[in-house]
């Protein structure tokens, strides 16, 4: 890679346009580049690297930090352009950041996005060619071609002595760290950490077989019920791992299913003895339950008896009022009659005083006839308006015609003035549509080459955030699976715990279930003479049951999260495979980016039609506008002569309308006021016609209703109408009364049931002896059933635990040989292997290939800085936690001895750490893949050095000419100034900073 051209813009400390001619500078060689502090010599290195990478040296990228010049002017745009050839083509790359340019309209600044340019040259035709604009296909192809990180580039590149100082006196991890980083070691490392992973999971796959098979053997001993602990009885002779242990656990199995199969006879027979006396103490509690009802029903009919002897009076109120309610029903009809005229009556008298209250003072006792004729006479008059009616409605013909002129008039004169000024701007127009049409084929042509970078990019980014998502379900599962291991293993102890607690006291619960003349179930004697007694704080069996059954939840919960475990860890592997080291943001950027600009594109393109149509119909609205204008013309002219026809016949209407007016505004309020009047006068003639009408009616109503009331029985109508009841009323005394006969029915029938009599007869039924009696050989039977129960049980489980043990013998012994084969691998590679000697890592190995071939490569530069003094050596010695593989020691001539490089005085550290970089950097490049750096450049460190040093450094440097290399040192130390001829200094200024080349003579 070499060089050839770089130019800034507002870039840093520069505030205008500098340009480094990096083919001047390196015909020399080997060339200077210094400046005071702060002037931008470092700036210079940071715009290569952004060109090449799109962001500068790690140690310079800070959050908030920006690249823009703070001496630019507001409209200069930041720009960075790098002309280099590697890889054998001649590239030229110009990239500008993210930043902010005032406003092309208003004032005010907007936000530019970054922008990327990769063009090539063509040497056959000697022009420069567009390749690309996207950021991500730009970095690729800059990564592809230089082979090598941002991070690679500028160690071996960009070589900054003090690392490498640190380096030389780190120890063996620190250096594992930058190795690391340089040569992408960290797929070693991911195979010793899946090998630990597969190490642990298979021998907690072991051990959680082993302690299955002795939780299964506790479960049978459990199920036994003969009080002993599995664990006392196996693990003496047989450990946890140890083949012994499954036909151990089987023999246990046979020994217990045959006691149980014991047990379940004797526990039959004491069941079938339970079962009769509880059916003949059914018989007589059912005897005694039916004497007792029988008794309760005589007891209760008598009581009802009673009550209704009781309620007698109270009967013959409720039939006499429902007999004079039946006789007000006569007189309903007549009441309702005389009710409904009354209110006809007031509502007449009510409007009649209404309708007076419009009239004048003079008619207000005026009769219905005087009345009628007013009304007559108005409305004579009212029919000699009908003349000037028509004359003023010919009048508001005109005024509507008059303001529709105008109105037509103003509408012409705003078309004339819109389709002037459309027509002024047509030329303008017709060339925006035309251009917008081209617009819209160039960006159809850019929309089909975004559609087939887009679906790998899109698929690339859902994988990443899928990866980022299952990297916190990783970190919960793991955390998850350690809580529920260890809730396993506190769970497993209180139970064992309890388990041995309850038989230290066996004898006690044993001796809770003897009862005198029974044989005891362990000895089989009749008599218990001194049972024994159960200690405060007994472990009782369902305490112990309990807490195994806590045992065997969180132990499941253990296995689920395990599962849970392994299969985050494969979809994370999968999808960390696909989606790459990139992150989200990154890819989410670049999908962005180009999604962003292939919806312009693709807006863009569709929008060709549209814009032909736009084209077409512009066409055709010119053609309008142009008719339209000549036809408001042509109607400007109509309208003036109708308008000077219709004022003349105006005036004639306004003098015939004047007379037939009078005070009114105009002939339609007069009509409407006679109108009024004569509705007023008609409006109250009828309602007096209405009073004496319906005064007449309420006399007639109120003599039937005297009538109606007599012939019914009432002395008077308002005795009548108290006594009226509605038929809802009538219809709930009825009912009361036929319920009242219905319960004498009833209580008659039950007197006299001969059953019911003789039981009332009989002595008072004794249920509660009965009930005792039945609860007692009951609670005898559910006893014996439970025994039954659990017996059958018991043969039941020992018979499943039996199948569970074999079936999980059989497969722990592929697991167990997997474990070893699995351990001894990871062992191995981790470097805990009796094998590996050296105790040396994976990784560590493969590090110390590399850093032995950087020793090589650096100790032929050291020994003529050194005056074969000092060669470096790589050490594979053990180190402090007898680890090795990354020391690295310094040989001194001189001595013929050995010695650590921490060692080395402040110039020999510069040698060793120059050559170090040098040779690193040689490694580097044929690790990348054989790109060749004809461009290196050397940050500080010259000052530690005397004058001899400085020369062999500087005829070290000057020998990589012969590789066709050139090296720029980046410095303060003043004597260079004369020993370097060519220079690129910084001068630092007002304004920002400006770059000067230089040629001196050697020595000057």
């Amino acid at each position: 890679m070499r060089l050839h051209r770089l130019r800034v813009t507002a870039f840093g400390p520069f505030g205008g346009t500098q340009e480094v001619d990096f083919d001047a500078l390196s015909a020399a060689g080997l060339f200077l580049l210094h400046g005071a502090t702060g002037a931008g010599k470092t700036s210079v290195l940071d715009a290569v690297c952004y060109a090449l990478y799109g962001a500068v040296p790690g140690a310079r990228q800070s959050p908030g930090a920006t690249l823009r010049s703070d001496h630019a002017a507001p409209d200069t745009v930041t720009e960075v352009l790098l002309d280099l050839t590697v890889g054998g083509r001649r590239l030229e790359i110009t990239r500008r950041p993210q930043q902010n340019r005032p406003k092309k309209r208003g004032t005010g600044f907007t936000a530019e996005k970054a922008q990327t340019w990769l063009r090539e040259y063509d040497a056959r035709e000697g022009v420069w060619e567009a390749l690309s604009r996207s950021h991500q296909e730009v970095g690729e192809e800059i990564g592809q071609l230089v082979g090598m990180s941002r991070e690679q580039f500028c160690q071996v590149v960009l070589l900054p002595q003090g690392d490498f100082a640190k380096f030389l006196r780190s120890d063996a991890e620190a250096r594992g760290k930058l190795l690391g980083r340089l040569f992408d070691t960290g797929r070693f490392a991911a195979v010793e950490e899946r090998l630990a992973e597969l190490r642990r999971a298979a021998e907690q796959q072991v051990r959680a077989g082993d302690e299955r098979l002795l939780a299964l053997a506790q479960r049978m001993a459990q199920a036994a019920g003969d009080g002993a602990d599995a664990r006392d009885w196996l693990l003496p002779d047989h450990r946890p791992g140890e083949p012994g242990l499954a036909e151990a656990v089987l023999e246990w199995a046979a020994v217990a299913r045959v006691g149980a199969r014991e047990r379940l006879a004797v526990a039959e027979c004491a069941v079938a003895a339970a079962e009769s006396r509880q059916a003949a103490a059914r018989i007589a509690l059912d005897d005694e339950r039916r004497l007792a009802e029988l008794q309760r029903r005589y007891a209760d009919a008598r009581r009802r008896a009673d009550e209704l002897a009781a309620a007698e009076p109270r009967r013959a109120a409720v039939r006499d009022r429902l007999d004079r309610a039946r006789k007000a029903d006569l007189v309903a009809p007549a009441l309702a009659l005389r009710a409904e005229t009354e209110r006809e009556h007031r509502t007449a008298a009510t409007a009649r005083e209404r309708s007076r209250a419009l009239l004048p003072p003079d008619l207000a006792e005026a009769g219905a006839d005087q009345l009628g004729a007013l009304e007559r006479q108005m409305r004579q008059e009212l029919g000699a308006l009908d003349a000037a009616r028509r004359a003023e409605a010919r009048s508001a013909e005109i005024t509507a015609e008059r303001a529709a002129l105008d109105r037509e008039a103003r509408a012409d004169e705003q078309l004339l003035l819109d389709a002037t000024g459309w027509l002024a701007s047509w030329d303008a127009d017709r060339l925006r549509h035309q251009e917008r049409i081209e617009a819209a084929h160039l960006a159809a042509t850019r929309a089909e080459q975004l559609v087939g970078r887009l679906e790998p990019a899109r698929r690339r980014l859902a994988a990443a955030r899928e990866r980022d998502a299952l990297q916190a379900r990783l970190d919960a599962a793991e955390e998850r699976q350690g809580s529920a291991q260890e809730r396993a293993n506190q769970a497993h102890e209180h139970w064992l715990a309890l388990r041995e607690e309850r038989l230290r006291g066996i004898a006690a619960e044993l001796a809770a279930g003897l009862r005198d003349g029974e044989a005891c179930a362990v000895c089989g004697s009749a008599e218990h003479p001194a049972p024994a007694r159960a200690a405060d704080g007994q472990v009782d069996r369902a305490t112990e049951d309990a807490a195994h059954e806590a045992y065997r939840r969180v132990e499941a919960d253990r296995a689920d999260a395990e599962r849970a475990l392994a299969s985050v860890r494969e979809q994370f592997a999968a999808t960390r495979a696909e989606a790459g080291t990139e992150t989200v943001a990154e890819l989410a950027a670049q999908v962005g980016e180009w999604e962003r600009e292939y919806g312009e594109v693709r807006a863009l393109a569709a929008g060709l039609h549209a814009a032909q149509e736009a084209f077409g119909s512009a066409e055709r609205e010119h053609a309008r506008r142009v008719s339209e204008q000549r036809e408001a013309e042509n109607r400007v002219s109509a309208r003036n002569a109708r308008r000077e026809e219709i004022d003349r016949e105006q005036a004639a209407l306004e003098r015939e309308l004047t007379q037939a007016r009078g005070e009114a505004r105009s002939v339609a309020e007069q009509a409407a006021l006679l109108e009024h009047r004569a509705g007023l006068l008609a409006g109250a003639a009828e309602a007096v016609r209405e009073v004496e009408a319906t005064a007449q009616r309420l006399k007639d109503a109120d003599g039937r209703l005297s009538e109606a009331a007599f012939r019914a029985g009432f002395d008077t109508p308002r005795a009548a109408a108290e006594a009226f009841l509605d038929d809802r009323q009538q219809r709930e005394l009825q009912h009361r009364l036929d319920e009242w006969q219905r319960e004498e029915a009833a209580v008659a029938d039950r007197l006299a049931e001969p059953a019911t009599v003789a039981a009332s007869e009989r002595p008072a039924a004794r249920t509660e002896e009965a009930e005792a009696v039945h609860a007692r050989v009951d609670r005898a039977l559910r006893e014996a059933a439970s025994v039954l129960a659990a017996a059958r049980a018991r043969c039941a489980e020992l018979a499943r635990l039996g199948r569970e043990a074999t079936t999980e013998t059989r497969r722990i012994g592929p697991l167990r040989e997997e474990y070893d084969r699995v351990a001894r691998l990871a062992g191995l590679t981790a470097g805990t292997s009796a094998d590996n000697e050296r105790k040396m890592r994976l990784e560590s190995y493969v590090l110390a290939a590399r850093l032995e071939q950087v020793a090589a490569a650096a100790t032929a530069r050291l020994s003529r800085m050194s005056g074969g003094r000092y060669t470096l050596v790589h050490s594979d010695a053990r180190g402090g936690r007898g680890r090795s593989g990354l020391g690295l020691h310094v040989v001194d001539a001189w001595t013929g001895r050995e010695r650590d490089t921490a060692t080395l005085s402040g110039g020999e550290t510069f040698f060793a750490s120059l050559a170090l970089a040098l040779g690193l950097a040689d490694v580097v490049t044929d690790e990348a893949g054989g790109v060749r750096l004809d461009t290196l450049f050397i940050d500080e460190g010259f000052g530690s050095l005397d004058d001899q040093a400085l020369d062999e450094v500087l005829d070290v440097l000057d020998s990589l000419r012969e590789r066709d290399r050139s090296v720029g040192i980046v410095s303060h130390v003043g004597d260079l100034r004369r020993r370097i001829p060519v220079q690129l200094e910084i001068v630092k200024e007002r304004d920002g900073s400006q770059v000067r080349h230089r040629s001196t003579g050697a020595g000057e």
